[in-house]
């Protein structure tokens, strides 16, 4: 089967061994296949989000041997098309206005229990608000998310039966319930990694994503997603994720050595292919280049 995969990172720092080992994954399970291995930038988040880090994830991934057609979609210049798929979810009644901070959240919640991915699981203080106090919050201009409305989602038909396949193990049981009202938007992010992760999977023809096991719970929602808005659904493969000496996963915020810096320190391709625990990924490439 031809795979069209995709790597996409956000640029929120610099590359390291862990988004290594997962545009590998992508990319020899495209070229295996004769297939296409695709680049995303997901920088909806303006705030985070910096140039730099975009011009470096290009040269550390052309500098590792990696290849893909231009032009690069990057999400913050197609915010139109979020939005519009927003609109569709508000007009079928799938959306609703949030007006709690965090702190509100807490307090109502009063032990808060947490979903797959660490985040609070919201209590629906906003879900049944009387529609006067709403009109005048918005009309007030208080600031607010837009939150899936879950069960509403899950009473369409055939939400309650999803499944998603994941390749070595086959068909997977979804429970999106257990992330709750998720924010599909708010104002700092006018669209969420969910809501876009899905939509330009489908857009671009993704059959195979490819991606750390810490987002294998997501992907429940993302079915959801998928099913509401009839968009194909791709196969998964989530992989192990690397970690460091003690165990814990290499994040971007806890300072992991970026390729920039191991490339700049004279390491050479293969030894940073090595390091993310794929030692034939040169070989590979140069069997890939060979056969085009």
């Amino acid at each position: 089967m031809t795979e069209i995969t995709r790597f996409a990172p956000s640029p929120t720092g610099h590359l390291h061994l862990g988004h290594v080992a997962s545009a590998l994954a992508g990319w020899r399970a495209a070229m295996e296949s004769g297939g296409t291995f695709l680049l995303r930038v997901e920088d909806i988040d303006t705030t985070r989000c910096r140039p730099e880090f975009i011009a470096d994830l290009y040269t550390d991934l052309e500098w590792l041997g990696l290849s893909w057609p231009r032009p690069v979609r990057r999400q913050s210049a197609h915010m139109d098309d979020y939005r519009r798929v927003l609109d569709t979810l508000a007009g079928r009644g799938l959306l609703y206005p949030c007006f709690c901070t965090r702190r509100d959240i807490m307090e109502a919640a009063g032990a808060p229990h947490h979903a797959p991915d660490g985040a609070m699981v919201y209590p629906g203080t906003c879900r049944n608000m009387d529609a006067g106090r709403r009109a005048a919050l918005l009309a007030a201009g208080a600031p607010y998310a837009l939150r899936l409305d879950m069960a509403r989602a899950l009473g369409l038909p055939g939400a309650r039966s999803l499944t998603w396949h994941e390749v070595g193990e086959g068909a997977q049981p979804c429970q999106p319930e257990l992330f709750g009202d998720v924010v599909l938007a708010r104002k700092d992010v006018p669209a969420s990694y969910h809501l876009c992760v899905t939509h330009d999977d489908a857009l671009q023809g993704v059959s195979l994503v490819t991606r750390g096991q810490d987002l294998r719970a997501a992907t429940a929602l993302h079915r959801l997603l998928q099913h509401i808005m009839d968009w194909p659904a791709p196969r998964y493969r989530h992989h192990p994720l690397l970690c460091d000496a003690t165990g814990r996963r290499l994040a971007k915020r806890d300072g992991a050595l970026s390729v920039r810096a191991m490339r700049m320190a004279g390491m050479t391709p293969q030894q940073v292919c090595n390091a993310a625990g794929a030692p034939d990924h040169i070989s590979a490439v140069s069997s890939a280049v060979g056969s085009h």
